[in-house]
């Protein structure tokens, strides 16, 4: 690990201009990914803002009837938070089938949405990478590629978004609130938030320097029977091959997320409206521009599969 400063913020305000004004700085929280990146030599930042007394913990109403979720919310409080349990569940299952309790313990809900991709050949500084190095080209290309993303790729980077919690608040639209370094504030879509790769694999967010997540916002409980099935290699502690958020209504409508197939959480509202149609229906609009490998082909059939399973959940 290379030599870096360190500092703690004394608002948000300050942590955002500290950075701004640093392109070599980070923001640190939990650091469950950040400090692995940084031991692999992945991340080299100079000076490291910790954020952690900034106060942005608590899980508040909304005057909408939704929920405010601090960024420093950590993934257990979340997932354990009777309000989320009784009407956000979606969040608190997808949050459970991630990581492990150590890691759920110091994990924050800004930090989850900003995790870096876990392929292979990002890991591997051995190897070219658009995403670790710009303009280095693209090993999982032509490599091994079975946990790679199927749609929504470029010729730069078929790398997959990790997080499961983005998969569920992707499917309850939820919304991002920001601080800029000049103090203004913003607000975005979550489905305007994760960027795909096209020739700038290693832009990731809609984050500009020093901007800084605050909070996630919940619209109000939408209801219906709220789901996350995650298919993976072994039971705990893997990322997805292909998982699933979906929120379905008695009469079969509903809302659907994909994670595992792409470079930020999947969803088509189009394919939402073919629901009641069915898995194969729905799947089909999905994935309609999908380009696989040999090896991850079978993601195509996955993604209808673990979506029937769970349409007949739904419906008992």
């Amino acid at each position: 690990m290379r030599a870096f400063t360190y500092e703690r913020a004394s608002s948000i305000e300050a942590a955002a201009k500290a950075a701004a004004s640093n392109p070599e700085a980070k923001f640190i929280a939990g650091g469950t990914n950040l400090l692995d990146l940084m031991k692999l030599e992945i991340e080299t930042p100079t000076h490291l803002i910790d954020i952690n007394s900034l106060g942005l913990d608590k899980i508040e109403p909304t005057s909408e009837g939704g929920l405010r979720i601090g960024a420093l919310v950590r993934n257990t409080d979340l997932a354990a938070h009777e309000r989320v349990r009784r009407d956000y569940g979606l969040v608190s299952r997808a949050l459970l089938a991630g990581a492990s309790g150590q890691l759920r313990n110091k994990a924050t809900t800004a930090g989850n949405l900003l995790q870096r991709t876990r392929c292979p050949y990002f890991y591997d500084t051995n190897q070219p990478c658009n995403k670790r190095q710009p303009g280095s080209g693209c090993s999982a290309i032509g490599g091994f590629s079975r946990q790679h993303a199927i749609t929504g790729t470029s010729e730069a980077c078929i790398a997959t978004h990790a997080s499961d919690m983005a998969v569920a608040m992707r499917a309850l639209d939820a919304v991002i609130e920001t601080v800029k370094a000049d103090g203004s504030r913003r607000s975005v879509p979550i489905a305007d938030f994760h960027r795909l790769p096209g020739d700038t694999p290693e832009i990731e967010t809609v984050l500009e320097r020093g901007e800084f997540i605050s909070a996630v916002v919940l619209p109000p409980p939408i209801g219906g029977r709220q789901i996350y099935r995650k298919v993976r290699d072994r039971a705990s502690y893997a990322f997805a091959l292909v998982s699933i958020g979906a929120v379905i209504q008695l009469d079969g409508t509903g809302r659907i997320s994909v994670g595992g197939v792409a470079h930020k959480p999947w969803r088509i509202e189009q394919a939402d409206a073919e629901l009641p149609q069915g898995a194969r229906a729905t799947a089909s609009i999905l994935l309609a521009d999908a380009h696989t490998t040999e090896q991850n082909r079978f993601k195509v059939d996955l993604v209808e599969r673990t979506l029937g399973a769970i349409i007949a959940e739904a419906r008992g």
